[in-house]
């Protein structure tokens, strides 16, 4: 059964929002449901995307029932990222139990410490014990030893820096927006771990964002300009110390999964824009060898020659991506709907005549799983 996207909303992302959790989804939900022009009756399932550790208490999801209007419906969550709970809602659909569904995520960044979290999910009996390690310390590694592969120095680091954050200048609701950064600011900003300086590191913040899915059926009743999800792949690696930590080895699985199901042979000719997850800069490096943009060792040629710019043979995060503000659980589902805005032609960095987008959500570097949706404007 096909499923397409036929509703989406991103609140602003800030820090210390002036709203609760609730209300920031209840917003979200509201716009997306509005959008999708459907009613609270007619969404069958709502599925929700949070942590426990970041919101700060067990069974996150339930204190949102109320304001995802999920309140007596079939209910449930994704833990961690957003795009997650696109997926639990698609396969929903596809199952043939319901028509409509609704997939939300949110994160409050400043109610506990993300980089702290990170931290717990080492294996407990020596990794968690070194205080040394922890999400930033090991993507300095990471990092590292992509570098040192591939030849990237920190120049290719800051180049994708400034091409991001340069898009989310034009992005109304991006936390982080600079014009007129350069690549010397983005060196000379303040060293967390070499070589990851602090705008090289996607900034935590608050935000959500809630997507409406339907059939096919559905789709082309309730909606003029549906977006078709044409492909899926998922895939969660090995922990850290059990995989080469300088390739996105799950990500090039996922993708592989994703394009098969899509009809796709050569990504870099059959996609127009990829919305990708990149919490650190060489993240985005990493993910143009993993998705089959260029091959092993040659992501920097594509950001030195300016072919993932906007103007360029294949964009990538024209909105700015994670480095212009990370919402931890929502980062993914932003991708999503970021993609699924350029086949509709809505975005504010619209890619000319964009019929087929790509988004990819990464969670965790201890035990890396990635997602990658691709979307399309036919059936």
């Amino acid at each position: 059964m096909r499923v397409a996207i036929i509703g989406y909303a991103v609140s602003k992302l800030e820090w210390d929002a002036e709203k609760t959790r609730e209300e920031a989804v209840f917003e979200v939900t509201r716009e997306a449901m509005r959008r999708a022009g459907v009613e609270r009756e007619d969404v069958g399932t709502v599925i929700s995307a949070s942590t426990d550790f970041l919101d700060g208490r067990t069974i996150s999801n339930c204190m949102l029932i109320g304001a995802s209007g999920a309140y007596l419906k079939d209910e449930s969550k994704a833990e961690e990222d957003g795009m997650y709970a696109a997926l639990y809602a698609a396969q929903r659909i596809m199952s043939g139990v319901h028509d409509v569904a609704l997939a939300i995520s949110h994160t409050h960044s400043w109610i506990f410490n993300p980089h702290q979290v990170s931290q717990y999910m080492l294996e407990p009996w020596f990794d968690r014990q070194n205080e040394l390690l922890n999400g930033i310390t090991l993507a300095a590694l990471q990092a590292r030893l992509y570098m040192s592969r591939s030849g990237v120095d920190e120049g290719h680091l800051a180049e994708v820096c400034v091409k991001n954050l340069r898009n989310a200048a034009k992005v109304p609701y991006a936390f982080r927006k600079m014009a007129d950064v350069t690549v010397e600011e983005v060196l000379e900003s303040k060293l967390y771990s070499s070589p990851l300086t602090e705008l090289m590191i996607a900034p935590p913040c608050d935000g959500a964002a809630a997507v409406v899915l339907a059939s096919e059926e559905v789709a082309k009743e309730l909606c003029d300009e549906p977006v078709w999800i044409k492909g899926i792949g998922n895939s969660c690696d090995r922990y850290l110390r059990d995989r080469d930590l300088g390739r996105l080895e799950s990500l090039r699985l996922a993708a592989e999964k994703a394009y098969r199901m899509a009809g796709i042979e050569e990504p870099f000719r059959q996609i127009d824009v990829a919305e990708i997850s990149e919490r650190f800069a060489h993240h985005e490096l990493m993910a143009y060898e993993a998705l089959g943009f260029c091959r092993d060792g040659m992501g920097k040629v594509l950001i030195e020659e300016g072919i993932t710019e906007v103007y360029g043979d294949m964009p990538v995060n024209p909105s700015g991506g994670a480095l212009a503000g990370d919402a931890i659980c929502a980062t993914g589902m932003i991708r999503l709907i970021e993609a699924a805005r350029q086949v509709r032609g809505e975005a504010e960095n619209q890619v000319e005549d964009c019929r087929t987008a790509l988004a990819h959500a990464q969670w965790g570097l201890c035990a890396q799983k990635n997602l990658v949706f691709v979307l399309g404007d036919r059936p």
